[in-house]
Formats: structure tokens, C-alpha cells, sequence
């Protein structure tokens, strides 16, 4: 394999929707989210409404990449063999001594095997991989600091069980807020709060993103859009972003498309289906003959469509997402594509913001809808966090060990692995040519390769104390 990636070589051009071609105002959309969720257990499960109460300080503890582990309410960061960084019960911080006792003093997450190989979910646990349940692991952690403390093995003040009901909770105000019948129905509150006001939570694509993916078009690209979006929110959103003729840029457009099932399923469990009036068709297709707009679907039937469509026995695929359970680890593993992951917290590590990025920060509303966040300065979910540090890099101290060694985030480890190259955002490659070449990650290559157009600043600075 090249050491090199150029989207000249690809045959196919696919990408994500929601934080990868269309990317949010994330302070708005996050504050929605959370309160989406949590207006939901106050409103029908009867929990506290001080849960709704949030400081602007609170929200540095959304940090993308945190595990929940249902078992006893904790929250831990991972590095990339499995090591507990740092944990939390509910929000607030186990110290060194709390998470050895909890963890041995190797510090070894037990489910971490079986999280590391598959990316599936558990009734074990929760991963946070990307901005759309983010909140939830703040309202996770705040709804077990509310639940009564237990006596427990490591700590007498600090419990170690918790109700596993709540879990079934959240995972209910979730449903209510994104079942795909929600946009149709004005359910829940995420959705008809999108409706009235896009412009407050979706960034348009900058006019050299749309002639970028123009340029893939007259190049003779077949270009794709696969979202777990429905297609009515898909139709919203890039009514929004990429104007009115915005279906004239793809190929082949699937919704509902289900990830990662679309991509570790077989044919018959997850059929394509057609749409009328964004109604998914009762019967599934026997194959794909030609393109348009899909529903649901799965990876070997678009191959085949797409070998028709290259005339190519092994079309050369390409596949833009921001999320490793959703898109990089399926994609590169089951469809054996090449990967390119978003990853917004570069942005805050010394990479230099794109437009958008910068219009993101500076993003204003009417100062009748201001409130008290903007006012007193809330973190970006992408940001560093004071309580969890950086997304790809961590100390680490072993136990009876005084040197602190920096060890990569399992996040960071997992893009390294499952990803051809990251980018903060694909405004940041829209300029350049398609055959510009670019360094893509190797296990033989420093961890700092890979990133474009610079790598964050905490694995540079790994990397600088490694030669020095």
C-alpha cells in the first residue's frame, strides 16, 4: 500500500451527513440535545427538574470518548490498551487511589476486550462517540450524582452499584427525541426546534466545499451520501447547507441507512427499501439496479452497484464520517473502504480553524434569544477539558512509578488504526486538488502522521519528548 492517499485515485466518493458534510453550531445543538433528553425524564419519568439547572462551567465535563459503565455509574477515559486514564462516578472525579482499587492496580477495564474488537454496544456499557448523544453523558453523570449514595468496597462515601432503571430512562428520551417518526409527528423537542430555526444549529457548506464536490462530479466520481439520518431531516438539513439542487451532487443517496448494520449486515437482514413520500416501501429490493435515494440497505448489494456503475471489479471507495462506531471501524473492516474521519477536536489543539470553524465561534444570535451560556463563555464540546485533558493524548503514572509516561487516548489509537488520514473538517481539503497527495496513517510512521494539515499539539508534543 502507498504511503500516500489522493482522492484522485478513488473511484467513489462517499460520505456521512450530520457533522461530517454538514457541520453544526455545536454549543446550540448541544444545549438542545441536553435539554431534549432531560425535558423528557422531568416531563414523563418524574426526575428532578434541577437536572435542567446547568452552569456554563458544567459543560466542560461533555468530552467525546468517555465510556459510561452502567454497572456502578462510572464515567472512564481509556488509553489504547484498555487502561483507565481517568474516571468520574457520575461528574465527580476518582482519585488515583479510588480508580486502583476499583480497577486493580494495572487499572484494567474488564469490558475494554470485547468494546476494543467490536464497537458494539452493551448492556455493559455506553461509548460517547460523537456530538449527537455527547450530552447524554453529562445528564448520565448528573443523574447518578443525584442517586443515593451506596457503601462500597473502595470508598465509604462514594457508591459503587446504581439503578440500572435510569440507563433504560435515557435510552427512552433518546427514542422519543429521535425515532424516526419524531420529524414527521413534531415530536419530542430536538427536532421541531431544528424546524423552526436551522440556521441557529446547521452551518451552510462555504461555496468551496459545493464546487469541490462539483469538481468530484466533472472528474467522473460516483459520489455517495449514506446517513442514519431519515429522509425527511436529510432533505431539511441539506436544503439548508447545500441549497435547493443539492440531490444533482450524488449518485446514490441512502437515509435510514442503519450504521453500522449497513455495513456488518448481510442482504437479507437488511434489505434496501425505496421511498415514497419519505415512507420507507413495506418490501425490501432483491438488489440495486441503478441510482437514487435509498433507505436502509447494506454493504454488499451497493457494492455491486457500484462495480456496475465504475465498470470495475474492485471499485477504489473512499468514505467521509466523524464517528469510529458509525463509520471508520464498519467501513474499513466490512467494506474494506478507505476512511477519512472528522475530527473537530483537532481544532483545538494549535490546528488552524477553517471558515467555518471560525464562523462557528463567532456564530451570534439575536440577542432576544442569547442567554446566560454565551454570556459567560461555554466550552465547545470539541474543546479540551479541564477534567478529562486532550481527545488523543494522556499522563499516565503506574502504581509505585514517580515518571509520569504520556500514553495515546484509545480514541487516538482506534483513528490511527481504522482511519486513512483525519481532518478537522472537509472545508479544510476543499481547496486543494484532487490528486494532492496526502501522508496517510501507518503503524510504521511517528503517531504525528496521518493528520492533515497539522497534527494536534499533544501528540507533537509526545512525539518531541520521545527524541528528546
Amino acid at each position: 500500500m502507498s504511503e500516500y492517499f489522493s482522492l484522485s485515485d478513488c473511484d467513489v466518493i462517499g460520505f456521512d451527513l450530520d457533522h461530517t458534510l454538514c457541520r453544526y453550531h455545536l454549543k446550540e445543538t448541544s444545549r438542545l440535545i441536553y435539554d431534549s433528553f432531560t425535558r423528557y425524564l422531568v416531563e414523563h419519568r418524574d426526575y428532578d427538574k434541577d437536572l435542567l439547572a446547568l452552569t456554563p462551567a458544567t459543560w466542560d465535563f461533555c468530552f467525546k470518548g468517555l465510556v459510561v459503565d452502567l454497572e456502578d455509574g462510572n464515567l472512564v477515559k481509556l488509553a489504547e490498551d484498555g487502561t483507565v486514564l481517568r474516571a468520574t462516578h457520575g461528574t465527580t472525579n476518582l482519585s488515583t487511589e479510588e480508580i486502583i482499587k476499583h480497577y486493580s492496580p494495572n487499572r484494567e477495564w474488564k469490558h475494554f476486550n470485547s468494546l476494543n474488537t467490536s464497537f458494539t454496544r452493551s448492556t455493559q456499557y455506553y461509548f460517547y462517540d460523537n456530538y449527537f448523544d455527547l450530552p447524554g453523558a453529562l445528564l448520565c453523570g448528573s443523574v447518578v450524582d443525584m442517586l443515593p449514595f451506596i457503601k462500597c468496597c473502595f470508598c465509604q462515601q462514594r457508591g459503587s452499584e446504581v439503578n440500572s432503571d435510569f440507563w433504560k430512562d435515557i435510552v427512552a428520551a433518546i427514542d422519543h427525541n429521535y425515532n424516526t417518526s419524531a420529524f414527521k409527528e413534531d415530536a419530542g423537542w430536538y427536532f421541531p426546534s431544528v424546524k423552526r430555526d436551522p440556521g441557529r444549529y446547521l452551518q451552510p457548506c462555504s461555496d468551496s466545499v459545493k464546487a469541490w464536490l462539483r469538481s468530484m462530479k466533472s472528474a467522473g466520481k460516483v459520489l455517495l451520501l449514506i446517513t442514519s439520518s431519515h429522509s425527511d431531516y436529510c432533505r431539511l438539513i441539506c436544503d439548508h447547507i447545500l441549497g435547493k439542487d443539492w440531490e444533482e451532487l450524488f449518485d446514490v443517496i441512502i437515509t435510514n441507512a442503519l450504521k453500522p448494520g449497513f455495513f456488518s449486515l448481510v442482504p437479507q437482514q437488511r434489505p434496501f427499501k425505496t421511498l415514497v413520500n419519505d415512507v420507507e416501501e413495506s418490501e425490501g429490493l432483491p438488489s440495486l439496479d441503478k441510482p437514487g435515494w435509498y433507505s436502509q440497505g447494506n454493504w454488499p448489494h451497493l457494492h455491486e452497484l457500484l462495480k456496475t456503475m465504475t465498470g470495475k471489479p474492485e471499485p477504489k471507495v473512499v468514505y467521509f464520517g466523524d464517528s469510529m462506531r458509525s463509520d471508520m471501524f464498519p467501513a474499513s473492516t466490512f467494506g474494506k473502504w478507505e476512511t477519512v474521519m472528522i475530527v473537530e477536536e483537532m481544532e483545538g489543539e494549535g490546528v488552524q480553524w477553517s471558515d467555518a470553524a471560525k464562523t462557528n465561534e463567532a456564530h451570534v444570535e439575536p440577542q432576544e434569544k442569547k442567554g446566560k451560556f454565551e454570556d459567560q463563555g461555554m466550552k465547545a464540546p470539541s474543546a479540551p477539558s479541564e477534567q478529562w485533558g486532550s481527545y488523543f493524548v494522556d499522563a499516565h503514572k503506574t502504581d509505585g512509578d514517580d515518571e509520569e509516561s504520556q500514553k495515546l487516548t484509545w480514541c487516538c489509537h482506534s483513528i490511527h488504526k481504522y482511519s486513512t488520514m483525519a481532518i478537522p473538517s472537509v472545508e479544510s481539503i476543499a481547496d486543494l486538488p484532487l490528486d494532492y497527495k496526502f501522508p496517510r496513517f501507518s503503524p510504521n510512521k511517528p503517531c504525528t502522521t496521518g493528520y492533515y494539515p497539522r497534527p494536534p499539539d499533544s501528540l507533537l508534543r509526545k512525539c518531541q519528548s520521545q527524541l528528546s
